[in-house]
C-alpha cells in the first residue's frame, strides 16, 4: 500500500509540473537565443520585425508546427525540452517584437 501511494505521489507530481505557461523571454533564454540571436542557419533574428512577418503572417498554428515538428536545421521542439504549445507561443511572441 506504501508502494502505491508513493508511486501516486510521484505520478501526480510528474503531471503537474509545467501546469503554468512559461514567460517567452524564459523560453528564449534557455532555448531559443543560442540560433535566433545571431541567425543561425537561416532562423530569423530575435526582434527583427521584418524578418518575423512573413512567418507571422502565415499564422500561430503554422508556426507553433513548424516548431514542435522541425523546420530545416531546427530540430522537432526546438531546443526546449520541457515546452508546451504556449510556451512555444510565447516565446515566438517575444522573438517576433
Amino acid at each position: 500500500m506504501k508502494k502505491l501511494l508513493a508511486l501516486s505521489a510521484v505520478a501526480a507530481l510528474t503531471l503537474s509540473v509545467n501546469v503554468f505557461a512559461q514567460d517567452g523571454e524564459a523560453v528564449y533564454n534557455k532555448a531559443c537565443q543560442v540560433c535566433h540571436s545571431m541567425g543561425v542557419a537561416g532562423a530569423p533574428k530575435s526582434h527583427d520585425a521584418a524578418a518575423w512577418e512573413p512567418r507571422l503572417a502565415k499564422g500561430m498554428d503554422a508556426l507553433l508546427g513548424s516548431v514542435k515538428g522541425g523546420l530545416n536545421a531546427m530540430p522537432p521542439g526546438g531546443m526546449c525540452t520541457d515546452c508546451t504549445d504556449e510556451d512555444y507561443k510565447n516565446a515566438i511572441e517575444f522573438m517576433s517584437k
